[in-house]
């Protein structure tokens, strides 16, 4: 039986877990909230966790940016305002405090008198004639029952975009529903945009990416090849970058070793003078502008790059947003996921820490299987050896994190008049020695056997079988000059 002591210490201990959760709900971050409470971060956490065991919700759901509440978190959030903000007045000792404790001398020593209406009177803290949070939902559930395809898109962006206490993330069939409102050409572009912008600011959720690449999927809507690909690669670089596409090279080696490369990407230019048009082209690998022209190049030599305008002219004018408002939208975020032929297995890069973790939960929604995420200088899979860097992968469906060592960095050599092209295609045919470069090329080769590997080799003995395919790659004439576009 519990002792009187016992349940005066757990009703204390679930005052502190309401004060906890307050801070979550304010500053959105677990550092944060722990700093605003005068406490480490793992005390923190373990307080959050305390808080899903109670209430069996997972409270927050994780973003690029911030913690964002479920939709229980926040049907409680003024309520714990609430009482968060009367507990802390309740604790000052300035006369300025408009809810201070007043106490009738006349009725000393009588019980205080509180000059706040009691909490249970009403369920937040509204300002005159301010809508319920049930008013609000009722609104857009009657949104959402509507045909019409803009009122619906508009229900879905209230949905993120009303503030605190009524906003909440979009269900995975919501983003979808969405998304596909917008690739089929339904939507208002102020929507479009709207959307998008608001979206990015608060941060994408995985289950909005799982969404928005199953609606891009279904947009897409390619036929399956006869002859299955091994490997999905997404290539979507900013046409500012200037660092050599080393990456090509790794995929061509593993296409010359027998396994089948699906390269699709975009660098912000048109389709047939772009640096990976140029660079493809430079060492053999198909440039295809249909999908029906991607699957015989890939039957014929294994690889191919195809541009994402050649897929959806609707998602390349969504990416071509980017020099209308200057800055990374979701569309950005979602497109290593959208792996257009179904291949069982993905490698990517992903520039910011935060999404990577991100891109690894929405592929786990989606039932990838195989994948793994790099951190990488720009959106496209590149190792980087010469720091120590983790690997996110999904390992049958299972999340794993492998651990890659630094190693030595070689010297780096001048262009010496050459062009970068001109060096990076001399480094592929061996005129040019650049033990960095090969360093590059035969880590990428090396995560990309790991990724597609059913057995259980390390990452090391991947490595010298990279390294041994490096050495003994083939340099056909016949490949070299496979230099036009598919029709």
């Amino acid at each position: 039986m519990t002792s009187a002591a016992e349940e005066h210490s757990l009703k204390l201990g679930h005052l502190r877990l309401l004060l906890a959760l307050d801070a979550l709900l304010v500053v959105g971050s677990v550092s944060r909230a722990a700093e605003r409470m005068g406490m480490g971060t793992p005390a923190m956490s373990r307080l959050l966790g305390q808080i899903r065991e109670v209430y069996g919700d997972p409270i927050f759901v994780r973003s690029s940016r911030r913690l964002i509440p479920t939709p229980f978190a926040e049907s409680m959030r003024q309520r714990i305002r609430a009482l968060a903000a009367e507990a802390e007045a309740l604790l000052r000792r300035d006369d300025a405090s408009p809810m201070r404790v007043a106490i009738d001398p006349m009725d000393m020593p009588g019980s205080p008198v509180i000059e706040a209406a009691p909490l249970t009177t009403r369920p937040s803290i509204l300002l005159e004639g301010e809508p319920l949070p049930e008013a609000f939902a009722l609104k857009l559930a009657t949104l959402g029952k509507a045909e019409d395809s803009r009122k619906r898109l508009a229900k879905h962006i209230a949905t993120i975009a009303a503030g605190i206490g009524h906003s909440r993330p979009l269900t995975m069939s919501e983003a979808q529903d969405a998304f596909s409102i917008i690739l089929d050409g339904k939507a208002d572009p102020v929507q479009v945009g709207a959307l998008l912008s608001v979206m990015h600011f608060r941060g994408e959720t995985a289950a909005e990416l799982a969404g928005f690449a199953r609606a891009a999927r279904a947009h897409i809507d390619i036929m399956k090849p006869e002859i299955a690909i091994d490997l999905d690669w997404p290539a979507y670089i900013s046409p500012k970058s200037r660092r050599m596409p080393w990456f090509l090279q790794a995929a061509l080696l593993l296409a010359q070793s027998g396994h089948r490369i699906l390269l699709h990407g975009n660098d912000g230019s048109a389709n047939t003078r772009g640096t990976l048009v140029s660079a493809a082209r430079a060492i053999g690998i198909p440039v295809c502008a249909s999908p029906a022209a991607a699957f015989d190049a890939i039957a014929d030599v294994g690889i191919v790059y195809i541009p994402i305008a050649a897929l959806s002219s609707q998602i390349h004018r969504l990416l071509s947003l980017y020099s209308v408002l200057e800055t990374r939208s979701p569309i950005h975020s979602l497109m290593p996921l959208v792996n257009p032929f179904g291949a069982p297995a993905s490698v990517m890069g992903v520039v910011r820490p935060a999404y990577r973790d991100l891109h690894r939960d929405a592929g786990s929604i989606l039932g990838c299987r195989n994948m793994t995420i790099l951190g990488a200088s720009r959106d496209a899979a590149e190792a980087t050896p010469f720091r120590s860097s983790t690997l996110l992968r999904l390992v049958d469906g299972l999340a794993e994190d492998l651990l890659v060592p630094a190693q030595p960095e070689p010297k780096a050599y001048a262009l010496a008049g050459m062009t970068s092209l001109e060096y990076w295609h001399g480094v592929w045919e061996g005129t040019i020695r650049d033990e960095r470069a090969v360093a590059i090329i035969t880590h990428t080769v090396a995560v990309a056997l790991l990724t597609m590997s059913k057995t259980a080799e390390s990452f090391e003995e991947h490595l010298r079988r990279a390294q041994e395919l490096w050495t003994t790659r083939r340099r056909s004439s016949a490949r070299g000059r496979r230099n036009g576009i598919g029709s």
